[in-house]
């Protein structure tokens, strides 16, 4: 990637849109493409051609899409599904209109069947039924896949597709109505810290695993793929291990320092057992996440509206942690430019 390359970050102003934009510009990529949505509505087909043909980027980074956990993605079932094809279907078809050889699409780890083998690897995808609570978003982002694969076929483009796993950092939503799980409990915890409860009420039974990666080390990831060149299948995007519910509440409780203790509400679902990715395509790509569990909750805590108000001001742990990435990089195996 030239330093000085056109880059189009759809949904820079989310949770993984903007550590995208953090990391681009830490390894030196400043001429980078951003649109809020009230100057470029991903929905509109018309627009969104209008804009890739006039601008024509080298390379397209698509962060833009509409998330949300089990509650979320089972209430507003059609706005997902819709709302993600479209913004699929509009970004890659444009980019291929205008000229556009290199797209990375971001996904989910979502795609994969519901009961699959442990850890879940790339082939896996399409091997049987999907989670239902989450299978109208899951459907539209392998569609995604689908799209790219089928440019890259027919018209011989370089369209990537990255899976990541739970993801959770700066930026992320706090709202409890639409929230994931991890910024969804952060929240609740610091909550009833504050309030002096003498529980945390948790929902479901505790006992599904679930990975999770601190939302820098993705962008770190995406990063180093593209300027590696890399132009084969999907990928997994992960830490390699998981926790338990009950570890992950424990945990947080530990770093917001909730005292009380945690009650289960079974009438709530569980969602998919266990959902652990193998990264080991990735690894032997020369990427490993470096960020732990703890360390990134820390940070996601201090970031968080309610919390980052109330510090006292303080050099930002990100840049350093930016640094910490590149030297990590620097040391590190060149990357092959295909899957072996």
């Amino acid at each position: 990637m030239n330093k000085h390359a056109k880059i189009f970050v759809a949904g820079h102003r989310g949770m993984v849109g903007s550590a995208l934009c953090r990391r681009l510009r830490e390894r030196g990529f400043e001429n980078l493409l951003t649109r809020t949505r009230s100057e470029l509505d991903l929905l509109d087909a018309r627009a969104v051609n209008a804009f890739l043909t006039a601008e024509r980027p080298d390379y397209i980074f698509i962060a833009a899409a509409k998330v949300g956990g089990i509650h979320a993605n089972n209430q507003f079932r059609a706005d997902f599904i819709y709302e993600n094809l479209m913004v699929e279907a509009n970004v890659i078809h444009g980019a291929h209109r205008a000229g556009v050889q290199r797209l990375m699409l971001l996904g989910s780890s979502c795609i994969y069947p519901r009961d699959c083998p442990q850890p879940i690897r790339e082939e896996y995808l399409l091997s049987g039924p999907l989670e239902p609570t989450n299978e109208p978003y899951a459907i539209a982002k392998i569609a995604g896949i689908k799209l790219c694969e089928s440019y890259n076929v027919q018209y011989g483009r370089q369209y990537i597709c990255t899976m990541p796993t739970n993801l959770y950092g700066p930026n992320d939503n706090y709202d409890l109505a639409t929230s994931h799980v991890m910024p969804a409990m952060i929240r609740k915890a610091h909550e009833a810290r504050e309030r002096g409860d003498a529980e945390l009420v948790v929902w479901g039974s505790g006992t599904p695993r679930r990975e999770f990666l601190y939302v820098d080390d993705l962008a770190d990831a995406c990063v180093h793929l593209m300027e590696a060149g890399y132009d084969g299948p999907l990928l997994n995007v992960g830490m390699g291990a998981d926790v338990s519910i009950r570890e992950l509440a424990e945990t947080v409780m530990d770093v917001v320092g909730f005292k009380g203790r945690i009650r289960f509400d079974s009438s709530k679902p569980d969602g998919t057992p266990r959902k652990l990715l193998d990264v080991s395509r990735l690894a032997a790509l020369g990427w490993r996440a470096r960020v732990g569990l703890g360390q990134g909750i820390r940070m996601a805590y201090r970031s968080a509206p309610f919390v980052a108000q109330q510090l006292p001001a303080q050099p930002p742990a990100l840049p350093a942690l930016l640094r910490v990435l590149s030297a990590g990089r620097a040391a590190g195996a060149a990357v092959a430019a295909t899957t072996p």
